[in-house]
């Protein structure tokens, strides 16, 4: 998100979950999508901007739209990692599932939305390797720019890709 915003698209956030140690350089949000499975029209506001929104809720998403989904795709391991230590910086408990359970739900979760996906006629996917785009991000930048359509400032996105928050690391 904070990458086409650099860039110059319009972001549709609400400032409410402000920067943190688990996430520095703030969320880019709105709260309001999480409703999104009771409340589908609160993405009317949406139009032509960037929106996040997580896997789970992209099956509410209204058909009478058109969307160009960019699916950041992590390495498991890194996201159950990341998620646990940011627990354990909250003061919360870590949930004592097995991490190869909450992997595996992951996977079986990230399977059904893809494919689901998919189908959809009306939703055009670019899945992009968070390690590939901290590895080598201006080609990234470039298939993004591209499947957006948009001339947006690719210098100011690459800009915006800071390799040191990269804390969770998988083992490879």
């Amino acid at each position: 998100m904070q990458m086409l915003s650099a860039g110059g698209m319009e972001t549709l956030t609400d400032g409410l979950r402000t920067p943190d140690p688990n996430n520095p350089r703030g969320y880019y949000e709105l709260e309001l999508v999480k409703s999104l499975a009771k409340n589908p029209e609160m993405l009317a506001q949406a139009e032509n901007k960037a929106v996040k929104v997580v896997s789970s809720l992209l099956e509410f998403l209204p058909q009478k739209h058109e969307y160009r989904i960019i699916f950041m795709r992590r390495a498991l391991e890194e996201i159950v990692a990341s998620q646990d230590r940011m627990l354990q910086r909250l003061g919360r408990d870590v949930p004592p599932a097995p991490r190869v359970s909450v992997m595996a739900a992951f996977e079986k979760h990230l399977q059904r939305v893809t494919r689901w996906l998919s189908e959809q006629s009306n939703m055009t996917v670019l899945y992009v390797n968070y390690s590939g785009l901290l590895k080598d991000t201006k080609p990234e930048v470039l298939r993004i720019r591209n499947f957006l359509g948009r001339a947006l400032d690719s210098r100011a996105m690459e800009g915006k890709v800071e390799k040191s928050l990269h804390r969770e690391k998988a083992s490879a």
